[in-house]
């Protein structure tokens, strides 16, 4: 098993994996389209960007996007934004996550960040617990505004 950057054959599988979960499937259609084709293009010529797939002998089974924000606060500290996190659901419960979480903060760490940040939804209950035990603190209250 390798977490490499994904492709553009790797797309649909990537929307497969958001859309599948109860949180996802109201927001993801799993389908292809041309604001997805552009966001690919976007994130893969962008180097403060990654799109991050877990490949199991060639079958994609887990995703993630990296980001790495520069900033004027914590002394000019660069950080890394963790964000569409998935493990395929029949994959769930083996160590996956915690080995991809382990990639995306030493990757981080590797970059010269100072701190690794990323929301969860209040529903998602089990992911919260997950990323305590990771070491992460809830120690903001995140807010969105959908435009």
């Amino acid at each position: 098993m390798i977490i490499r950057d994904a492709t553009r054959d790797d797309l649909p599988t990537i929307l497969a994996l958001l859309a599948d979960d109860p949180l996802g499937a109201r927001r993801e259609t799993g389908t292809v389209d041309a604001r997805h084709e552009k966001a690919f293009a976007d994130i893969d010529a962008d180097p403060r960007n990654r799109l991050i797939v877990v490949d199991d002998d060639g079958e994609v089974i887990g995703c993630a996007q990296l980001t790495f924000i520069p900033g004027i606060s914590r002394q000019g500290a660069e950080r890394a934004l963790i964000e569409a996190v998935r493990i395929r659901s029949d994959r769930r419960g083996g160590g996956l996550g915690r080995r991809l979480f382990g990639w995306l903060i030493e990757t981080s760490r590797e970059h010269g960040c100072a701190l690794v940040q990323l929301t969860t939804d209040k529903s998602r209950t089990d992911a919260q617990r997950f990323y305590t035990e990771l070491g992460f603190v809830a120690s903001h209250e995140g807010m969105k505004l959908t435009l």
